[in-house]
């Protein structure tokens, strides 16, 4: 995240991008709650990226950054909240993808946050205990038993889903013990590539 110190023109041109990402690219596809609105509109996009690119925040689709991270579209972030449906009492875990834009959404809106990255999430090590929400910054194309048994039963699993070459928001919930993700619709979603690797749990 950029520490830089806006200039009041720059604060007021980027207001208005805002406003406008919620008006034209949220609102226009069914992102309507008030709590989506709410985070998006406070949280400023150019502040998770690089200077050199912070004139690109509001633009409908991904920003890639250097060493795989990525900056996914605002359609992404609102209809994820929008799935995720977070409480108060959840404690939600975020796997990142490089910027901690999401994690910074969803912080005010549960009880608990841990953030990991897409390495750590398929490796295991760093997963203390279980949470109620998991939250994945990225598509995946198959779900890792460790990301699995940090669900708890009845928990509930929201993410991209890489499915036959094509993304797709993807939600899914911990039933005595299994759990699978089950597409929402097509979108356009970076693919966390750590997730590639061959696990128990695959989609077809």
């Amino acid at each position: 995240m950029s520490d830089r110190t806006m200039t009041p023109n720059e604060t007021t041109t980027t207001q208005t991008a805002r406003k406008a990402m919620i008006d034209s690219q949220l609102r226009t596809s069914g992102v309507n709650e008030e709590f989506v609105l709410a985070r998006m509109n406070v949280v400023p996009r150019e502040a998770f990226l690089p200077e050199d690119k912070a004139s690109l925040a509001y633009i409908d689709r991904a920003i890639a950054i250097d060493a795989g991270a990525h900056l996914a579209s605002p359609l992404f972030y609102g209809k994820l909240l929008l799935e995720a449906a977070p409480s108060a009492s959840d404690r939600a875990l975020v796997v990142e993808g490089g910027t901690g834009y999401l994690a910074e959404l969803l912080r005010p809106l549960v009880s608990d946050l841990t953030v990991i990255s897409a390495e750590d999430a398929v490796e295991g090590s760093k997963l203390k205990g279980t949470y109620s929400l998991i939250v994945v910054d990225g598509a995946i194309g198959e779900l890792s038993q460790s990301l699995t048994d940090a669900l708890e039963e009845e928990g509930k699993i929201v993410s991209g889903l890489l499915l036959r070459g094509v993304t797709r928001l993807a939600s899914g919930r911990k039933i005595v013990g299994h759990l699978s993700l089950e597409p929402v619709e097509d979108l356009g979603i970076p693919i966390l590539h750590a997730f590639d690797q061959p696990t128990e749990w695959t989609f077809s």
